[in-house]
């Protein structure tokens, strides 16, 4: 169980990171130099979930990393998806996709696919390491 709170916290801490320094290069590109990233509570425990994956992870590790890729970029997706419209339903979303062509409900956006592919191996080597506690 502490092995599980450990991944959980460090998946958490990771997702939140990645989202801080995304949303920061996306000021970037809308020329404020300020750089603010952001994230929101809700998504702690929502990154944090891709620890219960670590089985699976290693179950697949011998395929192609292609086809891991393209799994895990589905099973983000799902996730994305479930727990969006989740925290839509209680006004609570910190993430709104409706403005962008590419959105599917307001909560996915598949022009993000190519970030949750690099992501769910970033995940897999995190979670694998034969040092992760």
């Amino acid at each position: 169980m502490k092995k599980l709170l450990i991944r959980f916290i460090r998946c958490g801490t990771l997702g939140w990171c990645l989202e801080i320094i995304f949303t920061s290069i996306n000021a970037l590109r809308k020329r404020n130099l300020k750089l603010m990233g952001n994230t929101s509570i809700w998504m702690f425990p929502i990154y944090g979930s891709m620890c219960l994956l670590s089985p699976f992870f290693k179950i697949i590790k011998k395929m192609h990393w292609l086809c891991r890729g393209l799994i895990y970029t589905i099973i983000i997706f799902t996730g994305e998806y479930f727990s969006g419209k989740w925290l839509m339903k209680k006004d609570l979303c910190p993430w709104d996709y409706s403005r962008s062509k590419w959105n599917i409900n307001k909560v996915i956006r598949i022009d993000y696919a190519p970030y949750w592919f690099i992501i769910g191996l970033i995940y897999e080597h995190i979670l694998c390491n034969k040092d992760a506690s």
